[in-house]
């Protein structure tokens, strides 16, 4: 099979949708396919240098400006370079067989569609991992009722009525994008779960350790704290836990943080600690010192974004402090295998209560680390989750011809 993935980003940089691709690609070179992957020189913290030549899959990195997403403005002339150089590679690339577009950035699949007017065999899968124009519209960005919304949408039904098959991240997601399916065929809709490395993250770099009584107890948060993360209700619980030996870690980078920086300094909260985003091959060792996990989300984000922290953070058998609506997929790990917590925006009394129990219940406190870890290996590790890409490829692959 000849096969493409598009993705703005790809390793070494460190974005989830980068080493999700690279995973992907890999395993899909291991199985015979000519793998080719089309990104961006440019990463989420800056520029690349990449030795691609042994990824095993063909990686073409197209030139765009690296504005960064200091401003609105940066990131969209990022975008629109980076489409410039995607639609023209594709549009010159050979025929493909099956073309696997994700969503950084936003109706980066109209490239695929490029190049399906030459190649009309071709199949192309939608991998979506945010929703537009709701996510902006969600953050207040975006009016629903202006004119660019409803024109995004209107993208979306010329994008949907082209494509071969979706894959979603969520329910709450392959529900929200049912609002585009088209009126003239059944597009399937697939749920896959984002995932980690196995070997990445083994059963030795999971290893639970005694706590010991000197160092604090760690609540991790790694990862983006950006639009759509909620975090009033874990500053309420850094009050209420002010006096107590617990550390709130932020690793990372994102739109909310200096909002987060003002509040320790204007609350005094020693138990916030801040710092700077790391590689990925660095994750296990750094994670190894956190007790357990914190993920947000805001209420109107619910099916438009699908956090990606839950899967490293349940692979090192973290418990998880989940604060968000219901119904997502953290909600849903949380709920099928009883690995953490999860509590609504606002109830940071139950997050205070928690923690305490964790901190004087060392056997719970072990336990919910098993079964985070067990959910990982079950449910949100490559050995789970790439067959479940190689069955949908099959399906696609071997199925009627391509929509155009």
């Amino acid at each position: 099979m000849r096969l493409t993935l598009l993705n703005q980003f790809y390793p070494p940089d460190i974005s989830p949708t980068a080493h999700l691709c690279q995973s992907l690609a890999e395993h899909r070179a291991t199985l015979g396919d000519v793998v080719t992957m089309v990104t961006s020189r440019s990463g989420y913290t800056g520029r690349i240098e990449a030795d691609d030549s042994e990824t095993g899959a063909h990686v073409h990195r197209i030139w765009s400006t690296q504005l960064g997403s200091r401003s609105r403005l940066s990131r969209f002339i990022d975008w629109l370079t980076f489409y410039i150089g995607a639609w023209v590679h594709m549009f010159r690339m050979p025929p493909q067989d099956v073309i696997i577009s994700l969503t950084t950035p936003p109706y980066l699949a109209f490239a695929a569609i490029l190049h399906r007017l030459i190649n009309p065999q071709v199949k192309i899968i939608l991998w979506n991992m945010d929703c537009y124009p709701e996510a902006i519209e969600r953050t207040g960005m975006l009016s629903p009722r202006s004119l660019l919304a409803r024109f995004l949408r209107r993208l979306n039904r010329i994008l949907f009525a082209r494509l071969d098959h979706v894959v979603c991240l969520d329910e709450a997601m392959a529900k929200l994008l049912q609002q585009y399916k088209p009126r003239i065929y059944p597009l399937p809709f697939k749920i896959i779960p984002n995932w980690e490395r196995l070997e990445l993250f083994d059963t030795v770099s999971a290893k639970q350790e005694p706590k010991q009584s000197e160092h604090p107890f760690t609540i991790l948060y790694l990862g983006n704290a950006g639009y759509g993360h909620e975090f009033q209700t874990l500053v309420d619980a850094a009050v209420a836990l002010a006096n107590e030996p617990v550390l709130f870690r932020f690793i990372g980078g994102g739109a909310k943080r200096a909002w987060l920086e003002e509040q320790k300094r204007n609350l005094k909260l020693n138990n916030l600690q801040f710092e700077s985003y790391v590689a990925k091959d660095k994750t296990p060792e750094l994670m190894r010192s956190a007790d357990a996990a914190l993920i947000t989300l805001e209420d109107p984000m619910l099916g438009v974004m699908s956090p990606s922290k839950l899967h490293a953070n349940l692979a090192m058998g973290l418990p998880v402090i989940y604060i968000g609506p219901e119904g997502g997929n953290v909600d849903h790990a949380i709920e099928q295998f009883g690995c953490g917590i999860s509590v609504r925006v606002g109830d940071s009394q139950a997050v205070v209560g928690f923690i305490r129990d964790l901190m004087t219940d060392p056997q719970r406190h072990l336990e919910l680390r098993r079964r985070a870890r067990t959910a990982f290996e079950q449910a949100y590790c490559d050995k789970v989750t790439l067959p479940k890409f190689d069955r949908l490829l099959a399906e696609v692959a071997y199925d009627s011809p391509s929509h155009g």
